[in-house]
């Protein structure tokens, strides 16, 4: 009997006794397959979460747009125009201008710098990845709210920055707030954080697909379906918003752009090597003024209007350098640049930003890469013309997929920004060209630096993320959450704490710190070869609180690792 014809026997004997054929049917499906999954979704507060990240979708679109007003709002003050199209202003506007601007900016950043900012410089998307990986998903308000103040205040004056890392910034510190505010765990903020810059990006870019890519790619550094959804939602609601209220265009409009041969491929390929030279020039310019900087003990105060007068230095010559930099990237995929201007931009630019972000002042990395990404991309595709003039695609395609290889190298990741360069160009004709470009600037960029631009910011500061969730939990999983501490009666209350005591030989026995990781933990019980170790205040106050043994130390360890695995892959 064919498996048809069974399930047929079976439904035609269920109608005929229902009482005794569809109950256990209905049980089987109900119970066994559908109410446990309900179940769990109503205590994980799944729907809950689907909600909030809705509505911190809206906020972040609503603030996004605000960002951008600002922005435009102090760059009226000496330009004259709030339009990121300021182009035509450069010809009409006095050279001293574009010297001042920065300064003026400098010393305003300066001063907030110095009396409101705690650590002294504003936060950006690197800051955003700490707090998911060891902060518990969690920003302090005042702090994302200054730094989207300086980051306004720089890039309305003309720093060479971009706006998009600010606004992640922006966008999860505002998840923070909320998520908090829900009482959710921790698991479900950091989902939300990563909601949170999902919207950022989308409302940023006009990009809700890039959005999402790079909350699971920047962000979460994984993909899981339970946070798929909720990001999807914030992304599109970010994406609503702006559109509502600007349109549905996309950030770039060029010309219908096409390859002429497949036999370019080699070009593009090409033109992958030298992505890859410009993201590690561009980086390498970055720490090293950054080294500079950190070597001379200036106050805090002065590092903007210094990191101003250098801008506006630049300025004088390139006032293209200033801001955003989108008018000019604009003017790159449009072909409108000589290959002179555009090595020269390509330049100017490196210095200026890093000169921008070493000097403090607010602003991200996103739009300075796509801009360099549309000049060396430009500047490639005229000199493959000038050899191969029959069969080179226009040097504007170039620009595109330069714009690409560029940005995904140094921002560590080429899946979204193969998807931002899709949704701000419309250019969907070049896909596999674009996906062969970014492939190979991003792997050549990693294997000469070995990390992006937001994870050698974080080494900087002694995280270590991309080695991998073991490393991250050796490193910040402490002694304090494993720990037993010493029982406590009515008695022995009332007594001295006891202390650890020295050997005959004044040698104090291994012992541990509250603070202490998991990393020196478990090689303070290999060197020690004990089991149990006493657990003390610090060197100098050698109160003992309780024990530790080396298998409470495993089993936390293992516990923080599977339960990283399976935040991963749920």
């Amino acid at each position: 009997m064919t498996k048809q014809k069974h399930y047929i026997k079976r439904l035609k004997w269920a109608l005929k006794y229902k009482s005794r054929g569809l109950k256990p049917v209905y049980n089987e499906l109900y119970y066994d397959r559908i109410a446990p999954h309900i179940s769990a979704f109503v205590k994980n507060k799944d729907y809950f979460l689907w909600f909030v990240a809705l509505l911190i979708g809206i906020s972040v679109g609503g603030a996004t747009l605000l960002f951008r007003h600002l922005i435009g709002a102090f760059q009226w003050l000496w330009l004259g125009t709030a339009n990121e199209q300021i182009g035509d202003f450069f010809q009409t506007t006095p050279s001293y201008v574009f010297f001042i601007a920065p300064i003026i900016g400098g010393i305003i950043v300066g001063q907030i710098l110095h009396h409101f900012m705690p650590g002294k410089r504003a936060h950006a998307v690197a800051d955003v990845i700490e707090a998911k990986a060891i902060k518990g998903a969690y920003i302090d308000l005042k702090t994302g709210i200054w730094s989207a103040i300086i980051a306004v205040i720089s890039l309305g004056f003309g720093a060479s920055a971009g706006r998009e890392g600010p606004v992640v910034h922006l966008g999860a510190t505002l998840s923070s707030f909320i998520s908090r505010a829900s009482e959710l765990t921790f698991a479900h903020r950091r989902i939300l954080m990563a909601s949170g810059a999902a919207a950022a990006v989308s409302a940023s870019f006009n990009a809700p697909i890039a959005g999402v890519l790079f909350a699971h790619e920047v962000i979460l550094a994984h993909y899981a379906l339970s946070a798929f959804v909720p990001v999807v939602l914030a992304s599109v609601a970010g994406a609503i918003i702006v559109r509502i209220t600007i349109g549905e265009f996309p950030a770039f409009i060029i010309p219908d752009y096409s390859i002429s041969s497949y036999l370019e491929f080699p070009a593009f390929a090409a033109l992958g090597l030298f992505a890859a030279l410009i993201s590690i020039l561009f980086q390498l310019s970055m720490s090293t003024t950054e080294r500079i900087a950190w070597s001379y003990n200036l106050p805090i105060w002065a590092r903007p209007i210094i990191g101003g007068v250098l801008v506006g230095s630049i300025a004088v010559f390139f006032p293209e350098v200033l801001g955003v930099g989108y008018d000019t990237t604009d003017n790159a995929l449009k072909q409108n640049l000589s290959l002179t201007l555009l090595l020269s931009l390509l330049l100017a630019k490196i210095i200026a930003t890093s000169i921008t972000l070493a000097s403090r002042f607010g602003g991200g990395i996103f739009s300075p890469s796509l801009y360099l990404g549309a000049c060396a991309g430009g500047a490639f595709g005229l000199i493959i013309a000038h050899f191969f003039p029959g069969t080179a695609s226009s040097h504007g395609l170039y620009a595109i997929l330069g714009m690409g290889g560029v940005a995904a190298a140094i921002l560590g990741a080429p899946i979204s920004t193969a998807m931002i360069v899709f949704e701000l160009t419309g250019g969907y004709e070049m896909t596999i060209a674009l996906l062969v470009t970014v492939s190979i600037s991003t792997a050549l960029s990693n294997a000469v630096l070995g990390m992006s631009f937001f994870h050698w910011q974080l080494s900087t500061r002694g995280l270590f993320l991309a080695a991998g969730p073991h490393k991250q939990i050796a490193k910040t999983l402490t002694v304090n959450e494993f720990y037993t501490p010493l029982e406590t009666t009515k008695e022995t209350s009332e007594e001295e704490p006891p202390h650890l005591q020295p050997d005959e030989n004044g040698k104090y026995p291994a012992s541990l710190h509250l603070t202490d990781n998991i990393e020196k933990a478990l090689r303070a019980f290999n060197q020690s070869g004990e089991e149990k170790l006493p657990i003390i205040i610090d060197k100098h106050n050698t109160q003992i609180l309780g024990h530790a043994t080396h298998l409470d130390a495993l089993n936390a360890y293992n516990k923080s690792l599977i339960h990283a695995h399976e935040e991963e892959h749920k």
